[in-house]
């Protein structure tokens, strides 16, 4: 058993972090990863990246939204349960290096999953800029830690009710024109990826985005996570999950995700958090 051990409820109980003892897995994580977990042995096999790895605790931290039935499930373990099984970590590790200013760009949950590549960048020497979008002010989540690892933080919310009142996109064009940008790495819904990489390819700028493609096994045996990038078949949990945004068929992906979601509960998701 992988025993939680600091639960907390975030956007109102919709959100939730988990920190997990998992010592072997903590040792080997690197930033960009991610773990198959499973609640019980009656659980589905959910896929999420780490939001935070605590090497000399030996603990991993996950954070996902209530979006079907097994992270309702997920929602219902306390501080003492513990997850049957956690696999990992799984998937190729961001590639990190001092290129200048990196442009960090969360939107929703996605902002956990950037919170670790975020803090790599940083402590690679970067001049790291970071842009964090949601629906609303209660939906913003990790912005302390945002904070402690970026030289500028920019909010972004649909409704103005904290920040720039509009998308990540209207915040990252005005940087993109007034900063020599090397890199742009953007993590959340689909939707906000493509529109990001559309942004950055106009202005020749090279883009990281981290794909949510269903995925079973999470070892490349099934193919149930391919993607297409540049024209060619890649598996996300064995290639990915993190792929140049300029070569990602998107809407590719966009019709694989709603074969099996809706669009509210797509448009809500972000990195590998899917219900069968």
């Amino acid at each position: 058993m992988y025993k939680i051990v600091r639960r907390e409820e975030m956007a109102h109980g919709t959100i939730i972090l988990n920190e997990i003892e998992a010592p072997q897995i903590a040792k080997k994580a690197k930033a960009g990863q991610f773990v198959i977990l499973i609640a019980n042995e009656r659980g589905e096999r959910i896929p999420l990246t780490m939001a935070d790895v605590d090497k000399e605790k030996g603990t991993i931290t996950i954070i996902y939204m209530i979006v079907g039935k097994s992270t309702r499930l997920f929602s219902t373990l306390k501080v003492g349960d513990g997850y049957s099984d956690v696999v990992g970590p799984l998937g190729q590790p961001t590639h990190i290096e001092k290129k200048g200013t990196v442009v960090c760009v969360g939107g929703g949950t996605g902002t956990a999953v950037l919170h670790p590549i975020t803090r790599a960048m940083y402590q690679a020497g970067n001049r790291v800029i970071a842009i964090v979008g949601a629906r609303n002010k209660d939906y913003i989540i990790m912005k302390e830690q945002m904070q402690n690892v970026s030289h500028e933080l920019r909010i972004c919310t649909d409704d103005g009710s904290e920040g720039r009142h509009g998308f990540v996109t209207e915040e990252l064009k005005e940087i993109l024109e007034s900063e020599d940008v090397a890199e742009v790495v953007a993590i959340g819904p689909v939707p906000m990826m493509k529109f990001v990489s559309k942004l950055t390819k106009e202005y020749g700028v090279p883009t990281t985005v981290s794909l949510n493609p269903i995925m079973i096994d999470g070892t490349g045996m099934c193919g149930g996570c391919r993607v297409t990038i540049g024209g060619m078949t890649k598996f996300a949990c064995v290639d990915g999950p993190e792929f140049d945004g300029h070569q990602v068929d998107f809407d590719g992906l966009m019709r694989r995700l709603l074969a099996y979601k809706t669009e509210e509960e797509h448009s809500e998701n972000c990195f590998f958090e899917q219900e069968a």
